[in-house]
């Protein structure tokens, strides 16, 4: 099929960007267009406008700036998925990346516009829950701050408001004794996932300082296990203390059943990668 007509539109800077897309809804962003062309096509998706904001200086950023990673709103998987930055300390994110889709998606996708499609089995919002990030938001009423975990309000639903561009995401210091894991479960390359789970640590004194964990495609949303992460905090890992966040993870997760399980099993896999995401993380920590 394809997609319905629309007026296509390409500013040089961000004001003109947000001016473009009104405040009625009715235009949307391109960055990537790895997950709105198709829906376009299909005619899931049928706005009026889009605006595509590849021309404009400044949104293709990643790095620490001011004692926080910064990622703009072009900065594309494959560039996450090749820095050095994104491995270590920000393990999860590296890991993220190197598991999303194939490499034709990873070629043009980008963070922003995949944390802005709000897909229950997205990575990077899982990845983004472990390490408590925020993003910022560009709109007719000026920027806003958003915790990421007031983004995702529903299955392809965000907070975002009508107009809004999503910009950059920010992670604070991940800590100089830290590190992440992504572990995911899907039936082939460049399938949804059964299920994964993002695993960021930091450590002091030999005990965990602050966890964090985000589950994928187990909700109507990636999901914060919390109950997960406040047994881990101020505890020294070990086979009961990992075990006991495991059992926790699964039982935060939601899963329906469909062509990729059941829902005992998906509580399982959870269980099971949560498991091995804690394990991994906590050996690059000790790598830092």
């Amino acid at each position: 099929m394809y997609p319905a007509r629309f007026e296509y539109v390409r500013p040089e800077s961000l004001d003109e960007a947000v001016a473009a897309l009104g405040g009625d809804g009715d235009a949307k962003v391109l960055a990537g267009g790895m997950s709105l062309i198709p829906l376009m096509k299909l005619r899931f998706a049928a706005p009026a406008k889009l605006v595509d904001i590849n021309r404009i200086a400044g949104l293709d950023g990643l790095a620490e700036d001011g004692g926080r990673l910064r990622i703009g709103a072009l900065v594309r998987h494959k560039t996450c998925e090749r820095s050095q930055l994104l491995r270590g300390r920000y393990g999860v994110l590296g890991d993220a990346a190197r598991q999303i889709a194939d490499p034709i998606v990873r070629n043009l996708g980008t963070v922003c516009g995949s944390l802005a499609h709000a897909d229950p089995a997205g990575d990077w919002g899982s990845a983004l829950l472990a390490l408590r990030a925020e993003v910022v938001a560009q709109g007719p009423d000026g920027e806003r701050t958003i915790p990421i975990d007031e983004l995702f309000v529903g299955p392809f639903t965000t907070s975002l408001r009508p107009g809004e561009i999503l910009v950059e995401v920010r992670v604070r210091d991940a800590a100089a004794k830290a590190g992440g894991a992504y572990v995911k479960l899907e039936r082939k390359v460049g399938d949804f996932a059964t299920a994964a789970v993002g695993v960021h640590l930091s450590f002091s004194n030999g005990t965990v300082e602050r966890a964090g964990i985000g589950l994928t495609a187990v909700g109507p949303t990636n999901l914060r296990a919390s109950a997960a992460e406040d047994a881990l905090d101020g505890q020294a890992l070990d086979d009961a203390s990992i075990q006991a966040a495991s059992r926790l993870a699964a039982e935060a997760a939601q899963p329906i059943e469909d062509v990729r399980g059941g829902v005992e099993f998906k509580r399982d896999v959870v269980r099971v990668l949560t498991a091995r995401a804690i394990r991994r993380a906590a050996e690059a920590a000790k790598a830092a």
